[in-house]
């Protein structure tokens, strides 16, 4: 929605009718969600929404709760339909009106719409979706069974626009001057003139975080880098160059990787690594308020995507962020989050406007755990070390490709395993290096980006010559569902 200028708000199934209706909303739209219309406590809507003048619109569980509520029929199917696939639309539709008669959507289902509502109409459908575009247009309820918000859908945004602006009635008023506006009003308005802490990694999240909240208060923040010895190749250095040299701001830079890789040793479980690293940062940032015992405040890059994947309330855990699930009950900041209710290309472009570096801007996104979450099993130094190399290997090779602003995330993974190979003429039983490499616009979605064959076989040249202890590459294929763009 913000993406096509209009300003909305995310909010619980659960808030009462009144409540939301309270807000004079022009349009009220029902997301996808994990759960099936069919099981004990399935998330549901009051069905006066339907009857309160407000065009409705459901995408993916949302078309089917409609469905459902109104009397159709969903059925369970057996199977499912995951990712890619042909639509096809039927007759007119407002909603679909412009499209071409196929297209490709991206579609994340297990249960389908089998029969429509009385007053209702089909207007599309899929291979696995006999019910893909359902409409009322004298009741403005419309729905799809794919997911015209991500970036793989080919019109999604055009699908989105038409409910906005042909039925809503929606003007494109909403920008980045009035993001940023709200943002530096809505911080001094917590922090008051307190002084503040910002834990800066050199990402972009940070890195916009810090920017906003320094246009907000000024010299009340202090930056802290803390270097957990879990980052890229260089990196520490490249964070104090830009924050320290170039822009002057109050860095205080906390060398603490030996600290990070003895709480993390041993450890193997994705989700205990990610709440010992979100522990140990925020023990590490309490002892640096102790020489800044006047800050009670924190500010992190907490991404709203970071929020949905962490779980609560209807969400589905998928993975504990470190700045969400991984922080300790006893902290003794406050935190403050100003991109919390963002998407990463939200960000980025209120990077842009903020006047932040391009390099920062369109840095690709790294973890909080860092290349914790990309070593499966145990993290030790030679394997931390091994797996910098490599890394650095797939990120000079795009680049060098001329594909780095292509491609959303790309990195390498070192897995618990060995494999058997032969280098020298004599065997070998070392470990495989998988590269990730995916394209997204959000995050919440991705598809594995189609690399050149030639610039496969030079990653995979340079890391088995050029890394020790790696016998083999391979390279991960998989979409964003059914996997994640992390391995952990």
């Amino acid at each position: 929605m913000r993406e096509a200028r209009v300003y909305s708000e995310i909010v619980p199934r659960s808030m009462p009718l009144d409540e939301m209706l309270a807000k004079r909303p022009k349009g009220i739209i029902f997301s996808g969600g994990p759960a099936s219309v069919h099981v004990d406590d399935a998330p549901s809507i009051n069905p006066a929404v339907y009857d309160a003048g407000v065009p409705v619109f459901g995408i993916c569980y949302g078309a089917q709760l409609i469905a459902q509520q109104l009397g159709g029929n969903v059925e369970r199917t057996g199977g499912g339909e995951y990712g890619r696939t042909t639509l096809t639309r039927h007759g007119s539709s407002v909603v679909l009106t412009g499209l071409p008669e196929e297209q490709a959507v991206w579609m994340s289902h297990g249960d389908a719409i089998a029969s429509v509502p009385d007053g209702f109409t089909i207007t599309a459908s899929s291979p696995g979706a006999p019910v893909a575009g359902l409409e009322d247009r004298e009741r403005a309820i419309y729905g799809v069974q794919f997911h015209p918000e991500v970036a793989h859908t080919e019109r999604g945004q055009d699908v989105l626009r038409a409910f906005l602006f042909d039925v809503c009635g929606c003007a494109p008023t909403w920008t980045n001057a009035n993001i940023i506006d709200e943002a530096v009003g809505a911080i001094r308005e917590q922090v008051g003139s307190e002084r503040v802490l910002c834990g800066l990694s050199g990402g972009v999240d940070s890195a916009v975080a810090a920017a906003l909240v320094h246009r907000a208060v000024g010299e009340q923040l202090t930056c802290v880098f803390v270097d957990t010895g879990l980052l890229r190749l260089d990196e520490p250095e490249q964070v104090e160059d830009t924050f320290l040299r170039q822009f002057h701001v109050d860095l205080v830079h906390v060398k603490a990787s030996d600290r990070f890789l003895e709480a993390l040793a041993g450890i193997t479980e994705p989700e205990t690594k990610r709440k010992i690293i979100g522990e140990t940062f925020i023990r590490v940032f309490e002892e640096v308020a102790i020489e800044h015992s006047d800050a009670r405040f924190l500010v992190q890059g907490t991404l709203y995507p970071d929020i949905v994947e962490s779980g609560g309330g209807d969400n589905a855990t998928i993975k504990s962020h470190h700045n969400v699930g991984g922080l300790p009950d006893d902290m003794k900041f406050e935190l403050v989050e100003p991109l919390r209710n963002l998407f990463k290309d939200e960000v980025r472009a209120i990077g842009e406007e903020l006047g932040l570096p391009e390099d920062i801007v369109w840095r690709q996104p790294f973890p909080g755990p860092g290349l914790a979450v990309r070593i499966i099993g145990e993290i030790t130094p030679k394997r931390l070390e091994t797996l910098r190399q490599a890394d650095a290997v797939v990120l000079a090779e795009l680049r060098r490709a001329g594909l780095e602003r292509q491609i959303w995330q790309s990195f390498a993974v070192l897995p618990a395993v060995r494999t058997v190979g032969v280098m020298g003429d004599g065997r070998t039983y070392e470990y495989p290096i998988i590269v990730r490499a995916v394209t997204s616009d959000d995050a919440m979605t991705a598809d594995w980006a189609r690399l050149p064959y030639e610039v496969l076989e030079r990653i995979a040249s340079r890391i088995i010559n050029e890394v020790p202890g790696v016998n083999r590459v391979a390279y991960d294929i998989t979409s964003k569902p059914p996997g994640t763009i992390e391995w952990e």
